[in-house]
């Protein structure tokens, strides 16, 4: 998306600097009501995480949006993909999304969700970026937009992830521990497990506005580790701040990413022949997903990093079942997103179906060892595609042998350069990610 505003996700920045700045947000809020004029249908559904700065976000939104006409449907804080499910159900042109996803509170963005529920289009961007380019033009009283607020959007989504499994579900000889991250999830995650019989513990579940993502979720698994142990769970469920993202804890406290959640769901869904197709991975997906996949019949296939192009992969060859080992899974038989909830769901579905713990079903995976370091760049330019940098990646890949790979990368949601390694030995692994880190910085220096 070649768009100067937008990003691999929206767009996004530090709360208080450009653009994520209340008169941007509320030129924003124009262009996008300006965008849906000659719409018949206007509405925008806006719901947000639980950082401090959503407040004055959602308000300076608001205030664009009905400056240009536009009607808005208040959701509150939800996680990501409800925002995704509620723009289908409600039948709202656009949904938008008010989170930094994964970053610390400081940090915040808007995303944006079509009436399918799926990421919007690129001209629906253009054409946002073509008004943000225009003078403001407020429309006269009697035609500005109304706001409303939606007080059933809890129930609504709650019901809707319960309905992702069969009906006769029940989890309840299972003990969860529930990492919310203090983030979108903290409401909603625990009534949907309890309600479907499990016994719930949930943790990082008490927002206060600015300890969203602190030492918790899924990008601190650590915690969640221990907690599990202490309390001889059965699993652990860590989520992202928006809740998109999962991570899970067996009952022996391993970790499992995104690329053991994947192939545990994939096995279940080709063992009930409801697999259409292969899976979609990222060039971050673990080569040992790839040969338990060969292994079970299917086959892997790679796109660059971000859920927005396995969804379009997945859509291209109409298939159902993609995702990356951050924890971002994509079931397009049961939802039009990345939904941590959803995807936890499954997860247990499996294990009740096999009657397996979740340490028992993952075993057919063997991942091979691998190193991820990022580098802060500050917003320094680096072109990983120096000729100095390409040589000593060409190094450290003889290094690696056969079955080694290495992948740097700016990533889109943050000012860090990602470094992954991957090898048979993970002693060299980590060397040569250390090394390939410290000569990162080397370069940016």
């Amino acid at each position: 998306m070649n768009n100067s505003h937008f990003g691999t996700d929206g767009i996004r920045g530090t709360v208080g600097e450009y653009p994520i700045t209340p008169d941007f947000l509320v030129k924003l809020g124009w262009a996008i009501g300006n965008v849906l004029k000659n719409s018949k249908n206007n509405n925008v559904l806006i719901g947000k995480d639980t950082r401090i700065s959503g407040y004055m976000i959602e308000s300076a939104l608001e205030a664009g949006l009905s400056s240009a006409g536009a009607s808005i449907l208040l959701a509150g804080p939800i996680p990501t993909p409800a925002v995704a499910y509620l723009t289908r159900a409600l039948r709202a042109s656009i949904g938008i999304v008010i989170s930094a996803s994964h970053n610390p509170y400081y940090d915040n963005g808007v995303k944006f969700f079509s009436i399918e529920g799926c990421k919007i289009s690129d001209e629906i961007a253009q054409s946002i970026e073509h008004w943000l380019n225009q003078p403001i033009k407020i429309l006269a009283s009697k035609s500005l937009g109304k706001a409303r607020r939606i007080s059933d959007a809890y129930g609504r989504y709650i019901e809707f992830c319960k309905s992702s499994v069969p009906h006769n579900t029940n989890l309840q000889d299972i003990k969860i521990v529930l990492d919310c991250a203090n983030g979108s999830t903290y409401n909603v995650a625990p009534q949907i497990f309890s309600e479907l019989g499990a016994t719930v513990i949930a943790t990082s579940n008490h927002p206060d506005g600015v300890n969203i993502n602190n030492n918790c979720g899924s990008e601190y698994p650590t915690v969640l580790q221990k907690i599990v142990l202490k309390e001889k769970a059965d699993i652990g469920i860590a989520f992202d701040g928006d809740g998109d993202r999962v991570i899970m804890i067996d009952h022996k406290g391993e970790i499992l990413d995104g690329d053991d959640l994947l192939y545990i769901i994939a096995k279940n869904l080709l063992q009930s022949k409801r697999l259409t197709g292969g899976v979609v991975g990222t060039q971050m997906t673990n080569a040992g997903l790839e040969l338990a996949l060969n292994e079970m019949g299917t086959h892997l296939v790679r796109v660059p990093v971000g859920d927005s192009h396995i969804i379009a992969e997945l859509i291209q060859k109409n298939w159902i079942l993609g995702g990356e080992p951050s924890g971002h899974i994509i079931n397009l038989a049961a939802t039009t997103t990345a939904d941590g909830i959803i995807t936890a769901l499954q997860v247990l579905q499996a294990m009740c179906t096999n009657l397996m713990s979740l340490h028992e079903i993952k075993q057919g995976i063997q991942k091979f060892p691998r190193c991820v370091i990022n580098v802060p760049h500050n917003g320094k330019e680096i072109n990983l595609d120096n000729s100095s940098i390409l040589e000593q990646i060409k190094k450290s890949e003889a290094l690696l042998g056969k079955n080694g790979r290495t992948l740097l990368r700016k990533s889109g949601t943050e000012p860090v350069i990602r470094i992954m390694v991957e090898g048979d030995n993970d002693q060299l692994v980590k060397k040569i990610g250390e090394d390939l880190a410290d000569y990162i910085r080397h370069v940016e220096s």
